[in-house]
């Protein structure tokens, strides 16, 4: 597999994360390949050090930093929330409000967080779309909507957890989605996965603090989920033009 390079230079290395893989090994998956892994062997055995982190459904935006003391840095800057990551998602339903703030706190009991921690989301309505598709006995039509998502803290599968809570579940969640829409997708044989993506992060350069705007483009399947169910995307998701 090769991965899309975004941007490099001798201090950092940004891909577009293919959905379906992890960043790195964890004790919590027996998965054998990772992103990690195949951008060293890309690189011809450069050694990274993974600055943040996607689920492994996700797509989109991925850092590593080329050293520790870069790593270190943009450690800081992303603690400090110095980076604006901003994410597209395809969820069912039609929220009301269309945009606004999930502030919903959050525990991971597969990492031993059982004490629920501050998590934010902030997510914005820039498509809606409604189908003639009684998926369910509820309802004749099913609807969907596109949102850009900012999340303001960084807990494990927080926009899922969030959007779930919102019941505006993100279409294709193995875990946190509708069954009903799960179960329809499959019998129209349209493509599995999760319609989460990293579309755009601005952060400071670790060294010139220069403002770098990245950037990934989803893959075929996502988009053409997107036109399946009316939510084509705009040329710049991120302000619906």
């Amino acid at each position: 597999m090769l991965l899309e390079c975004l941007y490099q230079d001798d201090h950092l290395v940004v891909v577009n994360k293919p959905p379906g893989i992890l960043v790195h090994r964890t004790p919590l998956s027996e998965d054998r390949v990772f992103v990690l892994q195949l951008l060293r062997d890309q690189l011809g055995g450069a050694h990274l050090f993974p600055v943040h982190r996607l689920d492994r459904a996700t797509s989109g935006v991925l850092v590593f930093a080329r050293n520790a003391q870069t790593a270190a840095a943009m450690g800081h800057t992303l603690m400090a929330q110095q980076w604006n990551k901003q994410y597209i998602a395809l969820v069912r339903g039609h929220p009301d409000p269309p945009e606004g703030t999930i502030d919903h706190p959050l525990s991971d009991p597969e990492t031993g967080i059982h004490t629920p921690q501050p998590a934010q989301t902030h997510y914005q309505t820039r498509i809606t779309a409604t189908q003639p598709w009684p998926i369910g006995l509820r309802y004749p039509t099913a609807r969907f909507a596109l949102l850009t998502i900012q999340p303001v803290t960084g807990r494990r599968k927080q926009i899922r957890k969030h959007l779930a809570h919102l019941r505006h579940p993100i279409i294709g969640d193995s875990r946190l989605g509708d069954v009903k829409f799960k179960r329809y997708f499959r019998e129209q044989d349209w493509p599995e996965r999760i319609m989460l993506h990293a579309f755009n992060l601005l952060l400071p350069h670790p060294i010139t603090g220069e403002i770098l705007s990245l950037t990934a483009p989803p893959d075929a399947d996502f988009i053409d989920i997107l036109e399946r169910t009316g939510c084509a995307l705009p040329k710049d998701p991120t302000n619906g033009s």
